[in-house]
């Protein structure tokens, strides 16, 4: 077999994956969550709560019914790092024993941070907590990959807690001043890129499994995931049937770097031409674009949407900027007719305006894992826009009684072979099944 990454073995697997996620509600890990969901044909998630730590039997059997869990539950701020140090040095400890005392053996992949170089408690912890599951992953003959990750941003991310770009973002959108503490260089990796990761070590590890399997056996794929032990090379390809006896720590490289000063520029840019005046900023590097996705989740959408426009009206009728772009996309229009829906999808990265011209249209969004579902209704006698948060589905409705005119732009051409937009009403009915 010529091939040793994950794609080109993918269709020879029989089985889902059974993936479980501490600290599921977290930052990273509702990501990841989202994420996982979108492939419902090679994932099953398997639900997890905070409050299994506080029951051993919950724990235990989540852990047994994993062929993967990603352990990213963890303390990150507290005014006593003491308490810091003990609380994730406990998590992992109660996590190793809930597998030890069921037999379980699941990949293991751990959340670790790059500040396990740095002399502090919330460092210590990381690197202790990396260092218990190698010998958890030694003793039980298992599989552990512990990544080393740089600072990660992104959309949902708690202000005051989860990173500087959520910090500024918040305080930029809600009238507060920014602060600069340390103008240092910072190594960003957008939350996106570092799920990907997870992803792709998870089913690395399967094509590993089914290669041994397949070379040393007469059984198919369909052999139980945790049935291959071994300890996680840094590279799929590193070691062909992964015969590796000692965990080495995967350092996720970061895709970003940028002094804080000029991060918060950037922002400012943002809050001063998107936020003031509605113009699309420069949107063509990556960087940008997830940084620009991640502040506009930041806005206050229920009051800040729709934007009216200003209509220039003469005796010749009237003329309206319905949008001003310092990058490319593109831009379409649709007429719809009077009761029909269109949308009810959303997009993991693209940025999307909707501008009502002419009718009258109800635009709602809901974002993805929650229940709360902003509604806006706008005219074309008014022109206004509304802009899509990514990981939000949304829809447009003519309310009216005559033909609907919406103009729509999105930041980059439409690709039949990646359209990065995936259906999920924005409302849905619970059905009493008593």
């Amino acid at each position: 077999m010529k091939h040793c990454g994950p794609f080109s073995l993918w269709p020879l697997f029989k089985n889902m994956i059974k993936v479980g996620i501490t600290g599921q509600a977290g930052f990273v890990g509702t990501h990841l969550f989202n994420t996982l969901g979108l492939y419902p044909d090679k994932f099953e998630r398997i639900s997890f709560e905070d409050a299994f730590f506080s029951d051993e039997n919950k724990l235990k059997s989540f852990v047994s019914n994993c062929d993967a869990i990603v352990h990213l539950a963890a303390m990150n701020r507290h005014n006593d790092p003491e308490v810091l140090y003990q609380t994730n040095l406990n998590l992992v400890k109660q996590l190793i024993d809930a597998m030890e005392s069921t037999g379980s053996t699941p990949h293991v992949l751990f959340s670790s941070s790059t500040q396990e170089e740095r002399d502090n408690l919330y460092g210590r912890s990381k690197k202790e907590g990396r260092e218990l599951l190698e010998q958890w992953a030694t003793r039980n003959n298992a599989t552990f990959t512990g990544f080393v990750i740089p600072n990660v941003f992104g959309p949902f991310g708690n202000p005051y807690y989860n990173s500087v770009i959520a910090t500024f973002s918040h305080q930029l959108t809600h009238n507060e001043t920014p602060r600069i503490d340390v103008d240092g260089e910072i190594k960003l990796i957008y939350v996106a890129e570092l799920v990907e990761h997870f992803i792709n070590k998870i089913k690395d590890h399967r094509v590993t499994q089914c290669l041994n399997t397949e070379l040393h056996s007469d059984v198919n794929c369909e052999t139980p995931f945790n049935t291959v032990k071994h300890c996680e090379p840094t590279s799929p390809c590193e070691t062909p049937f992964n015969t590796a006896k000692h965990c080495v720590p995967f350092f996720v490289p970061h895709t970003s770097e940028i002094k804080v000063s000029a991060l918060l520029q950037k922002l400012t840019t943002f809050k001063e031409t998107y936020f003031d005046q509605g113009i699309i900023p420069n949107l063509d590097t990556p960087f940008d674009r997830n940084l620009f996705n991640t502040f506009l989740c930041y806005i206050d959408h229920k009051s800040f949407f729709p934007f009216k426009l200003k209509p220039n009206t003469d005796d010749r009728g009237s003329f309206v900027e319905i949008i001003k772009l310092s990058s490319g996309g593109q831009v379409s229009f649709s007429t719809t007719v009077p009761g029909i829906t269109r949308g009810n999808h959303f997009h993991t990265r693209k940025a999307e305006r909707f501008a009502v011209i002419k009718g009258k249209a109800r635009i709602e969004f809901r974002r993805i894992g929650t229940d709360t579902i902003y509604t806006y209704d706008l005219d074309g006698s008014q022109p206004s826009f509304v802009d899509m948060p990514v990981w939000h589905t949304h829809n447009i409705t003519n309310t009216g009684t005559d033909e609907l005119y919406t103009i729509f732009w999105i930041n980059e051409h439409f690709d039949a072979n990646d359209t990065d937009t995936y259906f999920e009403k924005v409302s849905y009915t619970v059905f009493n099944t008593e």
